[in-house]
């Protein structure tokens, strides 16, 4: 029976975002899988003929699956171990990867667009405007971006084996403001347990990513993150901290696009916290870098992340790193945890000596005092609540 939550949330989805993993996309042997690509395209392509509020919804696809796409043209016995080989075999296959998209794109009428970013591309301000801008024409040309991280060239992409094109996806459903993240795994969805034991169960939605859903992908014995679910976990907190929604659903399975799309109770379904947040603050608590740490008291976490203030020097106990005034600075608790990221009105040096002082003693130590506040809370956004 279709759930009326996922019906409505389809109902309103104008913009979705798909991301596809490499396990999705290829064979056993590594290789890609043609006749999966074919009938993913196929199913991209009917979730933009429907319509949203009299418009066909948009459509963005983050896929994986350049390197596979390499081993397969090279024809590789398997995956390289060494990085710059792993850099060269995704530079060949980019081109065939797009190709399988494209193919059946143009068969109906359409076009695959690619899209190859890295981290300094959502970094800079300018550059992630400029991206955004980009993945819209193309929409309004009415082609489909396939967007991938640029292998050739990030390094930390072809080390990690999981997660970088989650978070990646998370970063352009931000980017482009769009109310869903569709990400397809090799597995259902979220599971309470081990996924390859019977007794344990998936976990059909999630109001709030809280410890308990945590626990779900750490080691009982070290207490670390492990396998690909903890980076899609991580793809959920941001996606969902700034009020939109995602589903994890099995790649595998035929038709899942148009199942979604229609309600069907399919995978796991992350649901959004609160009301969606600003284009700056989605950059800001996302997908900038912070360039050093500022460490608060307990009132001022409680300040910032309940009360929505700004940071003033008196909940200040620290700082890490050498940062100028207008940099991106995390924030984080006694905990060490990042709660937040803003622009500091204040360098590292100064904050260390106004560090724990009421703002009426600033001008005091400094000799001025531009600005009441460490970082206003206009220029603040919550990452973890």
């Amino acid at each position: 029976m279709p759930d009326p939550l996922r019906e409505q949330l389809f109902a309103a989805a104008s913009t979705i975002v798909v991301k596809v993993g490499t396990r999705v996309l290829t064979s056993t042997d590594g290789t890609l899988n043609h006749e999966r690509i074919d009938r993913l395209a196929e199913e991209i392509l009917e979730l933009g003929k429907q319509t949203v509020g009299g418009k066909p919804r948009r459509v963005v696809l983050v896929s994986s699956g350049a390197v596979g796409a390499g081993i397969s043209r090279l024809k590789l016995p398997g995956r390289p171990t060494d990085l710059a080989k792993l850099q060269a075999v995704a530079a060949v296959g980019q081109v065939p990867l797009i190709q399988a998209y494209d193919k059946t794109f143009s068969k109906h009428g359409s076009h695959a667009a690619q899209v190859l970013l890295t981290a300094e591309d959502v970094d800079d301000r300018v550059r992630y405007l400029n991206v955004r801008n980009t993945i819209l024409s193309i929409l309004e040309f009415g082609a489909v971006p396939v967007i991938n991280e640029n292998d050739t060239v990030s390094v930390e992409e072809l080390q990690t084996t999981f997660g970088d094109n989650d978070r990646l996806a998370a970063m352009v459903t931000n980017l482009i403001r769009a109310p869903l993240l569709i990400i397809l795994s090799d597995i259902e969805g979220l599971y309470d347990g081990d996924p390859s034991k019977a007794s344990s169960k998936l976990v059909n939605t999630v109001p709030a990513i809280d410890e308990t859903i945590l626990s779900y992908v750490r080691d009982k014995k070290t207490g670390l993150s492990k396998g690909g679910m903890a980076s899609k976990l991580e793809a959920a907190r941001i996606v969902t901290t700034a009020g939109e929604n995602m589903i994890i659903a099995s790649g595998r399975r035929m038709d899942v696009l148009s199942q979604l799309a229609a309600g069907e109770p399919l995978g796991t379904y992350f649901q959004a916290q609160g009301k969606g947040i600003t284009p700056f603050k989605r950059w800001l608590g996302f997908s900038a870098q912070s360039r050093g740490r500022i460490s608060l008291d307990a009132g001022a976490r409680r300040a910032i992340v309940e009360q929505g203030r700004s940071l003033l020097a008196a909940g200040i106990t620290g700082t890490q790193g050498e940062f100028k005034k207008g940099d991106v600075i995390a924030l984080v608790d006694a905990d060490g945890v990042i709660v937040a990221r803003g622009l500091s009105n204040y360098s590292s040096a100064e904050v260390e000596r106004v560090k724990g002082l009421k703002s009426a003693k600033i001008a005091q130590v400094l000799g001025q005092r531009p600005y009441e506040e460490v970082i206003h809370r206009d220029n603040l956004a919550i990452v973890k609540k």
